[in-house]
């Protein structure tokens, strides 16, 4: 097996990933993992594909994210190592699809519309 990449997206947050066989390191823009992520929910949230296929030492990743907030940035993660895993191995796909970790979550901010103030709310109307 050779390099494998792939996109994971997650409102602007985008993550490219490169999948290759090692001993379970994991790098994102050049910082170690547990750097890049600190808290603890972050960190499972990109380990998440790796635990439920058991493959958690297995790959090594070389990760570049851009754009949008931490957790959009580690979903977006998730979703470029659950798709990577499943070019890897096709049998994962059924342990992943349950779980909604193959799916891209399409909720993204609403645009702001001319002649209000946001995206739904309007000026105050005054009658007189």
């Amino acid at each position: 097996m050779d390099t494998v990449h792939t996109i994971g997206r997650r409102k602007t947050s985008v993550a490219r990933i490169f999948v290759t066989k090692g001993k379970g390191s994991i790098s994102i823009n050049n910082k170690k993992f547990t750097d890049y992520f600190p808290t603890s929910t972050l960190q499972y949230k990109v380990q998440q594909p790796f635990i439920l296929t058991n493959t958690k030492d297995n790959y090594d990743l070389k990760i570049t994210v851009k754009g949008g907030g931490s957790n959009g940035q580690a979903e977006a993660v998730r979703l470029a190592i659950s798709r990577a895993l499943c070019k890897i191995n096709n049998d994962f796909r059924s342990e992943l699809k349950p779980e909604g970790l193959l799916t891209r979550d399409p909720r993204m901010v609403e645009r702001k519309k001319f002649g209000q103030k946001k995206a739904r709310k309007k000026f105050q109307f005054s009658k007189r």
